[in-house]
């Protein structure tokens, strides 16, 4: 032990926590044991921190039912949250682990890591997507066909007072943060009146 051997030369714990690259408190209980047993008071130091409660065989079990799907372990979907995680690791083990506990088993213990699921609507309409790529973005692009309105839509005319964006006609306004109208904040009364299709 590269320790030992520096607690024989003499050194400061100081000199030797720089040396190892370890904090002075360690190296200070480090000689502690070296001067009570020798050299084997260091190698007998052990493990440090709390056992694990889950063993490398009971995490290959815990990983197998992972590796089944959430499906098949009685879930709605396919995807594997923190909670429902935990309720396996309970199930197959017997021990109880905090939701939050449970991604530090996952990312260390197992090897996963966190993945988004892909979220697509069911209504999902590919061939309108290309067309409107192909077609209408390159118009907007240009220019051509894609003059600035204030109107909505559904032709409701906006006013400085709604907290909407300006956006090219037939297109989702920008909702970034726009100066008021002159007239400043629209009353209750006139917000009330606000009326759709007439200029």
């Amino acid at each position: 032990m590269r320790a030992a051997e520096l607690f024989e030369q003499g050194l400061t714990p100081a000199e030797i926590a720089r040396r190892l690259g370890v904090c002075h408190q360690i190296v200070s209980d480090w000689r502690a044991a070296w001067r009570r047993s020798g050299q084997a008071g260091l190698r007998g130091a052990g493990r440090a921190g709390r056992l694990p409660k889950v063993n490398r065989e009971q995490l290959d079990q815990v990983e197998a039912e992972l590796a089944k799907g959430a499906e098949a372990n009685g879930y709605a979907n396919d995807v594997w949250t923190l909670q429902r995680v935990a309720e396996v690791i309970e199930r197959v083990t017997g021990v109880h682990y905090h939701p939050a506990h449970v991604w530090y088993i996952l990312r260390d213990g197992l090897g996963w890591s966190w993945q988004r699921p892909a979220r697509r609507a069911k209504e999902r309409n590919d061939e309108a997507i290309q067309q409107w790529v192909n077609k209408r973005w390159p118009q907007l692009k240009k220019g051509r066909g894609g003059r600035r309105s204030n109107r909505t839509e559904a032709g409701c005319i906006r006013d400085g007072g709604w907290p909407s964006g300006v956006a090219l006609q037939g297109e989702t306004p920008n909702r970034r943060k726009l100066r008021r109208s002159r007239a400043g904040v629209v009353s209750v009364y006139g917000k009330s009146h606000y009326q759709c299709g007439k200029v």
